[in-house]
This record gives structure tokens, sequence and C-alpha cells, in this order.
């Protein structure tokens, strides 16, 4: 069971953000509205209510942020060093310990300020006085807020710490970088930490868990240690220090006897003996890692010196535990890559965590008042006759039929032999159900000439095509018998034959002409009347053309005549001049008339597509100048401003309501009305 969960930490907010939290609730939780005949007590314990309720809610969050927080002296010394390690536990109680300090302050002003408020003796006084209190405590806020920031970022990272159980059964890996630790726990656990082939991957405690005879097992993966002094190793080699220190652990200590991590066995050496004095009271095996790069039995005579005095010291462990003495179990060896050896060493591992475990619980005093209820039952021999194990050969092969199950190829073992992730592709059709495997890779196309093929996919499709054909035969024999029906030329007369011709050569001229009309409809220019050379439309030959019908075309031919002439003709106005004047210039005017009459078109039109200023007065405005109607515009701007503002209603039937209707956005809300908002 996991003791601590720092992921249930209360967000810490930041200075702020918090006084926004605090003056909001305040507002919201306590009346809002003085009237006039409130008499001066009640209106002292209107504003002593707020003062309280606001210290009351600082005081509230504050010591939630204090309880939540872990107390370095109260939990286990493991997460004590580990939170010095990673944030410095002097910098840590200074914070905590300021924000201990404003609480008590809060506390202090708001006293003081009921105390001043008791006396008030006006309104005015009573507010100004709260407003005082509570800009105080906002001031004491705003002044820990480095240590809010400093809190928050803390609650963060501590989230993101591994859930650690001190108590619980352990296996503990450590050594130099690069050596496989990683690797292995992710053999033996589901965990998945990353692998790289540099050193310092690892910059953090990784927790995985494994089972061993239907108990559950830890597996702590730690950070690389190098063999330098204590004072010069840095953060991520104290995580691994504090666990060693901390945790009653079965420690596994990687050896990289090929030298591909970097690190001589020289210099591994070296390490285990700088750090054996953690090793104390600790099953200690030591794992040779990388033997299918070298081999144990291939190394120099020097490196094996090495390895076998590292052998004694674990052995000496051993002896210091009053366990017996088997150097053959302390040294083990294995491989990540081939997984030779793994099960062996997270086996012998648990098992000599679990035998401990067992030997020191029967040296306690607890196990005596548990011996007398426990009898064990060992039947005597009979006779000397040897009876072996008989295992049944059915469960045998149901064994065999489960490792073969259990070995089965899965997706992530053809990725790795195809290419890896980015290369391989899974097929998501091999297990489809079709009637002939070979199907299964067959490309069948969504769209097909912008039409869905499964809208067209039925399975007497066959059947419907041959209804079809024979359908569309028979129409193609009726449409060949019900033919548009041609005269044959033996069936007419000389002169029908000839009237025949000309219909048809009458017909081909006519659907020429109709085809060059539509071709060249968009370019063709329209032709006034009076510019037709050919005088298809005149009166004389609409006259003909009712003369032949047996009307009278006289009465039509005259209603042409006068709507073409009043359409040509223009109304013109002259003012009214006198005769003796008129007489010398009236030959001038006859002959410059037509030069005149393109003029004053041309002018009238420029002076049509010219735009008025603003400022001119048309007659009939009403206006005395120009400057009296810029004024009167910008009057009648200025008038509907607020109107067109506000968008109220106007002077047309178009209502535009209210957005924010002040009955739901003003004044206090009560106990459980908050979802009108």
């Amino acid at each position: 069971m996991v003791q601590y969960n720092f992921k249930k930490i209360t967000v810490v907010p930041s200075g702020k953000d918090f006084i926004d939290i605090i003056l909001s609730r305040t507002q919201r939780q306590t009346p809002t509205v003085v009237h006039k005949g409130y008499s001066i007590s009640r209106l002292r314990q209107f504003y002593m209510r707020k003062v309280k309720y606001t210290q009351q809610n600082f005081h509230e969050k504050l010591s939630l942020i204090i309880d939540e927080f872990p107390r370095l002296d109260d939990i286990h010394p493991f997460y004590g060093d580990l939170l010095h390690v990673l944030y410095n536990k002097d910098h840590y109680k200074l914070a905590l310990g300021q924000i201990n300090t404003a609480k008590n302050i809060i506390g202090k002003i708001a006293k003081d300020y009921v105390r001043l408020l008791k006396y008030g003796d006006s309104l005015y006084r009573c507010k100004c006085l709260k407003v005082a209190a509570l800009g105080r405590m906002c001031t004491v806020v705003k002044r820990i807020g480095p240590s809010l920031a400093y809190l928050e970022q803390i609650r963060q990272h501590m989230a993101r710490l591994p859930s650690i159980d001190p108590n619980t059964r352990t296996v503990l890996i450590c050594g130099y970088p690069n050596v496989g630790k990683s690797s292995f726990i992710n053999k033996i656990t589901r965990a998945d930490v990353d692998v790289q082939p540099y050193a310092f991957t690892t910059k953090s405690l990784f927790v995985g868990h494994t089972d061993y005879k239907y108990l559950r097992y830890q597996v702590i993966d730690t950070p690389g240690i190098l063999d330098r002094p204590f004072e010069d190793r840095n953060i991520i080699e104290m995580c691994s220090i504090t666990a060693l220190a901390h945790l009653r652990a079965a420690v596994l200590f990687f050896l990289d006897v090929s030298g591909s991590c970097g690190y001589s066995i020289a210099q591994q050496a070296a390490l285990f003996h700088s750090i054996k004095s953690l090793f104390m009271n600790k099953p200690l095996i030591i794992v040779c890692n990388k033997i299918d790069l070298q081999p144990l039995d291939s190394l120099s005579e020097e490196d094996l010196k090495l390895v076998s005095e590292m052998k004694a010291e674990a052995a000496k462990t051993l002896i210091g535990q009053g366990g017996e003495v088997d150097e053959a179990g302390v040294l083990l060896s294995m491989s990540t890559l081939t997984d030779e050896g793994v099960i062996a060493v997270k086996n012998a591992a648990c098992e000599r965590l679990l035998n401990q475990r067992v030997d020191i619980k029967m040296k306690s005093k607890k196990i005596n008042d548990c011996l007398n209820r426990f009898h064990v039952a060992i039947p005597k021999p009979r006779d000397g006759k040897e009876r072996p194990l008989c295992i049944p050969q059915a469960v045998l092969d149901a064994r065999e039929k489960k490792i073969e199950k259990e070995k089965r190829k899965l997706e992530r073992d053809l990725e790795e032999e195809n290419g890896g992730a980015g290369v391989y592709s899974a097929s998501l059709r091999k297990h489809y159900i079709l009637a002939d495997d070979g199907w299964k890779e067959d490309i069948m196309p969504e769209i097909l000439d912008g039409h869905n093929v499964y809208d067209f996919v039925d399975p007497d499709i066959l059947q419907r095509l041959e209804e079809l054909e024979r359908e569309e035969g028979l129409r193609q024999v009726e449409e060949n018998e019900d033919e548009d029906f041609e005269m044959d030329g033996k069936l007419l007369t000389p002169e029908e034959l000839e009237a025949l011709a000309e219909i048809r050569k009458k017909k081909s001229l006519l659907i020429q002409e109709h085809r060059i009309k539509k071709s060249t409809a968009e370019s063709r220019p329209i032709i006034p009347r009076k510019f037709d050379k050919d005088r298809k439309f005149t009166h004389a030959r609409m006259g003909r053309q009712l003369s032949s019908l047996g009307l009278d075309p006289t009465a039509a031919i005259n209603r042409a005549r006068s709507r073409s002439v009043s359409r040509g003709r223009k109304r013109e106005r002259s003012p009214v001049r006198n005769d003796a004047a008129d007489a010398m210039d009236i030959d001038s005017e006859r002959s410059n008339k037509k030069k005149k009459m393109r003029s004053s078109s041309l002018s009238m039109a420029r002076s049509r597509s010219r735009s008025r200023p603003p400022g001119e007065v048309v007659p009939g405005e009403g206006f005395k100048d120009s400057a009296q109607k810029i004024k009167a515009v910008k009057l009648g701007k200025k008038s509907v401003m607020k109107r067109n503002k506000d968008a109220r209603k106007g002077e047309a039937d178009r209502v535009i309501p209210n957005l924010k209707p002040k009955h739901l956005f003003s004044g206090k809300r009560s106990i459980g009305k908050t979802s009108r908002r």
C-alpha cells in the first residue's frame, strides 16, 4: 500500500489569484446593499461581517496549504531526504513558515479592525475601516507571492514523483551509467523506461512491479552513480544514494564486463568499494551484464581478480546478516539483449529478500505469540521405497501448449523484424474472414467516377444486369419501329416532290441561320431598325402580310408610324424671348445647332456624374447657407448616437432586446441559485 500520494495536494494559486478568489467569494457570500434607514449598529455589523468573513477565508486557504504539504520530520526518512535533495529543506521550511506567519498576521489585522469597527460613528467611517482592513490583508498576501509560487513549483514536481512504498518488498538496481539497469527493469516489469546508448538517460527514480511466488515486488531503477567524493555528486546521483541508504531492499549491483558503457571494470569496482557501506544489512547480488559481448570467462586476470574481490565483499555482507556463505549465488551473469539469465537474476533477488524478511520476523518478539497456534505435521516414512513425483502427460502437454502460445509473435515482434517504428505498418486486414485468404490484401476503391462504390455493391448484381440488358434490347426494338415517318418519293406527285424539296431546303437554311446567331450572340451588337439594310421589318411588309390575310392594314400602319415618331422626337423647352433680340441671333443658332447639341449633352452628363459636397445648399432644403446645413447635420447625428450605440428600439419596428438584463447580472445570489448565471 502506498503511504504517500503527493498527487492529491491542492493547487497553490499565485498571489494575485489568491486575492481575487477571496475577495470575489466575500462579495458573493455576504450582503452588498446598505439602505438609508439602517441604524449605526446594523452598519457596524454589516462591515464587521465582511472583515471576519474575509479573514476566515484567508485562514482556511493558508491552513490547507500548510496541512497538505508534508512535514519533513513526520514522513519516512527516505522521502524526507529525497525532498531535501530535490528542493533543499531549508528553503522548503522557510516558505511554509512564511505562509504560517501571513496567516497569523491576517488574523491580528482582522481582530484589530473589528475592534475599531465596534466604535464606528458613521457609514463613511465604517466603510473606510473595512476597506483598510481588506487592503492590509491583501498586502500581506502579495508579500508572500514568491513563497506561493515556489510551493506551486514544488507541488508540480512532487506530483510527478513515483509512488514508492518504503515498507514493501523492494528490489533496487544500482551501478554506473549505461550498464543495462533500465533494460533489465523493462524486461522483468511492465515499466517503460527510456533506454538510450549514452550515459544518464535515467535522471530520476522509476518504479515497476513484478510477481514472485504470488507476491508483489516493486523494482526501482536508480540513476547512474559515478565514483567521486560525496560533496561532488549532483542531484541525480544523490537520488540513488538516498534510495540505497533508506530502503530495505535487495540490491542488484550491475557490472558491465564488456566495457561498452565507457567505464572499465576497475572504475566500477572502485565505485562498489566506495558505496559498500550502503549495502549493510541488505541482500546483495553482483550482476555481470552484457555477457553476449564479453563472456565472464574471457576476462583478463586483473579484471577477474577485481570481480573476485567484489564477490568476497558481497559474501561478507551475508555473514554479517547471519546467513550462510553462498558465493555462487552472490555473483550472477546475464544479458538483457538475449534474455539469458534475466529471470534467474530476478528469482535470486526475490528469494534472497524473502528469506531475509522471514528471518527478521522470526527473530521479532511477536512470533512467540503466534508459534503456539501453528502445528506442522511431518509424516513418518512407512518403508524405504522411493516415491518420485509423477506428473500426468496431459498436464505436460498443456504446459507446452501454453508456452508455445506465450511465444507467439506479437505485432511488436513483427515491427522489430521489419524495420521498426515508422517503417513497418501493421495490416488491419489480416484477420478478415473471407472465402479466399488471397482476397484480404486486394485494393477495393471507395470512390469511382465521383460515386461511392459501396452504394452499388449488390450480391445479385449480375442477375440485375442481365434484366437491364434485356429491357434495353426491347426498348431499342420499339424505338426502331416508332421512328419518325419519312415520306417515300414513290407515293408523291412531281409537284409535291418539288414542294417537299423547297420545305426541306428552307428548313435547313433556318437551322443554319439559327446556329450562326446562337454562336455569335454574345459578340453580335444589337442593330436599330433604321440601320436595317435588309428592310426585314418595315410598314410596307407588315401591310402586305396583313393584306394577304384579308385584313385592312391602314389603322395598324398609322399606329406604328405615330409611335415611331413620338419615340424619335424629344420635347424641347425654350424660355420666352423678345422677337427683336431673337431676330439677330437666329441664323447663328441654326448654323451651330449640331455642335451645341453634342457639347450640351456632354456637359449635362458630366454635371450629373459629379457628387455634391455635403455642405452645398440645394434650393428647397430650408438652410440659409452651408455653415447652417453642416451644423444641422452634426446635431442630427449626435441625437441618434446614443440610440444607435445602445442598440435599443428605434423609429422602425425592428427591436433588439437588452442582451444583459439587469435582474440577472446584479445583486446578491442566494444559495442554490447559481445556475442562472
